[in-house]
C-alpha cells in the first residue's frame, strides 16, 4: 500500500503540500478502494433519482429510431453505410447491403469497446480498422478482407487510430506514441510481415509537436503533418512509391500554421502566413511547393475564419466559421467564383458530410439547428440543386414549430460581446426568471461548440428548461482572435465570459441563479471549477464532467500525457509569470471556505487525457474546505476513459443520470 504522506511541490519559492498525491498510484488497492467508496456514496446519495433517470432513459429511447441506417456513401464503386439495430450497443458496417464488420461481435464479452478507424484500401478489397477495449488512447490496428469478411494475420498493437493506405493496397502508414502518449512517429507496415519488421519513416523529437499522416482526396499523395498548438510543418510522399523519401513543403517557423491538400497540378495550402490571423488559401505547383512559389487564391478575411478546404475535381469547398456559426462556401476551381451555401436559419450549423470521391460534382453536407434535426443533403454544385438524403427521425411526435431558437449577446467585463445560442419550448415562461436552465460551455483549444440538435435535450425543454450554449473566448466560434483572447495570460477571459453569459440569462429573465445549472467537460470542466470558485452564488447546480482541475500540478509534471504539448495552450509554469497566473485560476488551488452549489463530478479510471486523480483530489479538497452540506458527488467509470462508458445504451443511461441530477438541483422530480 502506498504511504499516504504529503507531497511537497516547490516552484519559484512557493511550497505547496499536496496531501492527495498518493491517489496517483492506481496499482495501490487503497486507491481503487477510495474510488469504489466514492461510487457507493454517490449511488446512495442519488438513489432517489433512480426512477427519474429511468424515465429520462426511456424518453431518449422513445425519440430515437433504434433500428436505423446512415445515409449510404458512394466510395470506390461501392455504397457504404452503418446500421444500428434495436437492442444492440454498437454499429454494423455495411457495404452494398452486405455486413462487412459487426462491432457487436468484436465487443462481445468486453466491458468496453470502441472502434477507432475503418478505412478501405484504394481497391476496396481490404479495410484497416482500430479497436480499443479500455477507454485509453491506445489502439490495436487490424486488417479485414472485405470479400471474405475475416481478418488477416496482421495486428499492429498499442499504437494510434491514425492510419492510411498507400496506393499499392498492401502498405500502411500509421502513427505511434511515445511514453507520454504523444504521436511522435510514422511507421510503414507491409501486409503479411510482422510489426517488428515495420520501417520508421518519420520521428519528431520535440515534445511540443504531434505527428499525423493522411492521404489526399485525389489519392496521389500522403501528407505527414507535424503540429504544435502554434506551428506546423508538412511533408509529402507520392502514394504510389511508399518506400520513397518524404519531401518538405515549408519548414516550421514559430507561429506559422498551415495545412495542405492536393488538386490537379497544385497543392492547396491553408495558412496564416503574413499576418493572415483568420487564415487564407494559397496554391503552389506540385513540382515546386516551396513558400517562394505560393500564390494567393482566397484572401484573408477579418469576419470569417477559414478552417480548411475540401476538394472535388471541379470545386474547392471552403470550410469557415463566423459569428458562432459554421458554414460552407463553394468555389469553382476553373473561374474562382465563390458562392455561399444558403441556409434557412441564422443560428444553425452547416458542415461537411463524408465526401470520399474526388471525381464528383455532388457535395454531401449536413445542416441542423437547435430545433432542426440533423439533415443530410446532396448538393449538385453544377446545377445548384440540393436533395434531402435523410433527416434524422425524432419519434414521439416531435414538432420543431413548438420550439424556439435564438441568439443572445452577453457583454463581458471588458466590453466584448459574447454570443449565446438558446433553445426552449414556445410555452416556456420567458422574462420573469422562473424557468430552469442549463448553460453549457467549453472555451479552449479553438474548439467550437456549434448550435446543433439534440434529441436528449428535448427531455429538458419539455420540462420547461432553457438550454443555452455560451460561445466563450478560448473557443473558435468568433475567429482566431477569439481563441487567442482566451488562452495563455488571457485565460481568465474564458471564465469571466461564462459568468457574463450566466448573468445575462438571469438579467434577461430567462432564468434565476437558483435555477441555473452550469455544465462542461474536460477543459470545460476546468471552466466549471474556475467559475464555481469565483461565483458559486450564480449557479443552482454544476455538472463537471472529466474536469481538468489540477492545472498547476499537472502542467509541472512533464511525464503526464499531453503536458508538454499543452504548454502552447496554457503556458509553462516553470516561467514565474505563467505559474502565478495559472495558480490564480486553477480550481484545485483556489477552493476556499465558502458555500458551493450541488455538484456532480465524473471521471474515468483509464482516462489518459485528464487523469482520474485530478477530479478525485478536487472533490476531496472541496469537502474539506466548503462551508455547506449540499450534494458533492464523484462518480468514476472504473472500466472506461475520457469518453465515458461505451455503447449507445450505456451512454444514454449516463446522460440520463446527468440530467436527473440537474433536474433535482432545480426541484424537478419527474
Amino acid at each position: 500500500m502506498a504511504e499516504r504522506r504529503p507531497h511537497t511541490i516547490t516552484t519559484h519559492g512557493d511550497s505547496r503540500v499536496d496531501e492527495w498525491y498518493w491517489l496517483r498510484d492506481r496499482d495501490d488497492p487503497a486507491v481503487l478502494a477510495h474510488l469504489e467508496a466514492e461510487n457507493a456514496y454517490t449511488e446512495a446519495m442519488t438513489a432517489h433519482l433512480g426512477p427519474l433517470q429511468e424515465t429520462l432513459f426511456q424518453e431518449f429511447k422513445g425519440r430515437i429510431q433504434e433500428t436505423d441506417e446512415s445515409p449510404p456513401v458512394y466510395w470506390g464503386g461501392h455504397w457504404y453505410s452503418t446500421k444500428m439495430v434495436e437492442g444492440l450497443e454498437y454499429a454494423i458496417h455495411v457495404r452494398d447491403d452486405e455486413v462487412v464488420l459487426d462491432e457487436n461481435e468484436l465487443a462481445a464479452g468486453k466491458d468496453y469497446f470502441d472502434l477507432r478507424a475503418f478505412t478501405p484500401s484504394p481497391d476496396h478489397s481490404l479495410a484497416v480498422y482500430g479497436v480499443n477495449f479500455d477507454g485509453s488512447d491506445n489502439t490495436d490496428l487490424l486488417v479485414r478482407d472485405l470479400a471474405r469478411k475475416r481478418d488477416l494475420d496482421d495486428v499492429i498493437p498499442a499504437v494510434t487510430w491514425n492510419v492510411v493506405w498507400a496506393s499499392d493496397n498492401r502498405t500502411l502508414f500509421y502513427a505511434a506514441r511515445d511514453e507520454a502518449l504523444r504521436p511522435h512517429q510514422i511507421w510503414r507496415h507491409t501486409l503479411g510481415t510482422p510489426p517488428s519488421d515495420d520501417v520508421l519513416v518519420f520521428q519528431e523529437d520535440d515534445e511540443r509537436f504531434r505527428v499525423h499522416v493522411e492521404r489526399s482526396k485525389s489519392g496521389r499523395f500522403l501528407f505527414v503533418s507535424v503540429n504544435s498548438s502554434l506551428t506546423s510543418e508538412v511533408w509529402f510522399l507520392d502514394a504510389s512509391t511508399p518506400d520513397g523519401s518524404l519531401e518538405l513543403i515549408s519548414a516550421r517557423s514559430t507561429g506559422h500554421e498551415y495545412s495542405v491538400d492536393h488538386h490537379g497540378d497544385r497543392f492547396l495550402i491553408t495558412t496564416n502566413r503574413d499576418g493572415a490571423v483568420n487564415f487564407k488559401l494559397m496554391e503552389a505547383p506540385v513540382g515546386d511547393p516551396s513558400p517562394a512559389s505560393w500564390r494567393e487564391v482566397v484572401g484573408h478575411r477579418e469576419d470569417a475564419r477559414l478552417l480548411g478546404v475540401d476538394v472535388l475535381r471541379d470545386w474547392i469547398v471552403l470550410v469557415e466559421q463566423a459569428n458562432a456559426v459554421p458554414r460552407l462556401r463553394v468555389m469553382a476551381a476553373e473561374t474562382g467564383s465563390i458562392r455561399e451555401l444558403d441556409v434557412p436559419e441564422e443560428v444553425s450549423s452547416t458542415t461537411l458530410g463524408p465526401n470520399p470521391e474526388f471525381d464528383r460534382s455532388v457535395l454531401r453536407f449536413v445542416y441542423e439547428s437547435m430545433v432542426t434535426p440533423e439533415s443530410t443533403y446532396d448538393g449538385d454544385l453544377t446545377t445548384g440543386t440540393r436533395t434531402l438524403v435523410k433527416q434524422e427521425p425524432v419519434l414521439g411526435g416531435y414538432d420543431p414549430s413548438e420550439y424556439t431558437t435564438v441568439r443572445e449577446w452577453a457583454v463581458a467585463a471588458d466590453g466584448a460581446r459574447v454570443p449565446l445560442s438558446l433553445v426552449y419550448r414556445n410555452d416556456t415562461r420567458i422574462g420573469d426568471g422562473s424557468a430552469p436552465a442549463i448553460l453549457y460551455g467549453y472555451g479552449s483549444y479553438e474548439v467550437t461548440i456549434d448550435p446543433a440538435f439534440s434529441p436528449f435535450v428535448l427531455s429538458l425543454l419539455d420540462r420547461g428548461f432553457v438550454y443555452a450554449i455560451a460561445h466563450i473566448r478560448g473557443g473558435g466560434e468568433m475567429g482566431r482572435r477569439w481563441y487567442d483572447d482566451g488562452k495563455f495570460l488571457a485565460k481568465r477571459n474564458t471564465f469571466t465570459d461564462f459568468v457574463s453569459a450566466a448573468e445575462h440569462l438571469v438579467g434577461a429573465g430567462y432564468t434565476s441563479s437558483e435555477r441555473l445549472v452550469a455544465m462542461g467537460g474536460s477543459a470545460g470542466g476546468l471552466l466549471m471549477g474556475a467559475v464555481v470558485n469565483d461565483r458559486p452564488d450564480l449557479f443552482g447546480g454544476v455538472l463537471a464532467l472529466v474536469p481538468f482541475v489540477d492545472v498547476v500540478t499537472t502542467m509541472l509534471d512533464e511525464s503526464i500525457p499531453l503536458t508538454v504539448g499543452e504548454f502552447e495552450e496554457w503556458g509553462n509554469p516553470k516561467d514565474p509569470e505563467y505559474y502565478a497566473y495559472m495558480k490564480s485560476y486553477s480550481p484545485y488551488d483556489n477552493v476556499s471556505a465558502q458555500a458551493y452549489p450541488p455538484m456532480l463530478v465524473t471521471t474515468g479510471l483509464n482516462d489518459t487525457r485528464v487523469a482520474f486523480w485530478e477530479p478525485a483530489k478536487w472533490v476531496a479538497r472541496l469537502r474539506e474546505r466548503r462551508t455547506d452540506d449540499r450534494p458533492l458527488l464523484l462518480k468514476t467509470e472504473l472500466g472506461a476513459g475520457h469518453g465515458g462508458p461505451s455503447g449507445r445504451y450505456n451512454s444514454w443511461k449516463e446522460r440520463a443520470f446527468w440530467y436527473a441530477f440537474a433536474l433535482d438541483c432545480v426541484g424537478i422530480t419527474d
